[in-house]
């Protein structure tokens, strides 16, 4: 009697155990084998401009600007008497603090995203043979 009270009582327990335990395995085979692919890797961000490069780059007024005259970067007006920074190529301009801190982080127009060409700005100059 004694046997067949612990038999009863440890059966269903170690059923349990046992449905409990293959449940477990097949959760982990499940997420195992069908694991989404690792997102893609973003490139390398770009490094940005010197200070040395900035000064480089042409400074106009607020009045000067030929497109648009909302700073992109901020989002506030340009003053026709403030100073500002006209994108070489696009001709986006942008308030000189906001285009010197978007560009020394990456050389890229933040309306159009083109690239700002440093050849044409940062070259050496050329010297005249005559």
């Amino acid at each position: 009697m004694l046997v067949s009270v612990i038999l009863a009582l440890f059966l269903p327990c170690a059923g349990m155990t046992i449905v409990f335990l293959v449940y477990i395995c097949l959760i982990c085979y499940a997420g195992w084998n069908h694991r989404q692919p690792d997102a893609p890797v973003k490139p390398a961000a770009e490094t940005g401009l010197s200070s040395a490069e900035l000064e480089k780059l042409p400074v106009t007024t607020g009045k000067d600007l030929v497109l648009e005259m909302e700073c992109a970067v901020c989002l506030d007006d340009v003053e026709p008497e403030q100073l500002a920074r006209m994108f070489p190529g696009c001709n986006h301009g942008f308030h000189l603090q906001c285009a010197d801190t978007w560009l020394s982080k990456n050389p890229v127009c933040p309306v159009c995203r083109n690239k700002l060409d440093t050849g044409l700005f940062f070259a050496p100059p050329e010297t005249n043979p005559c």
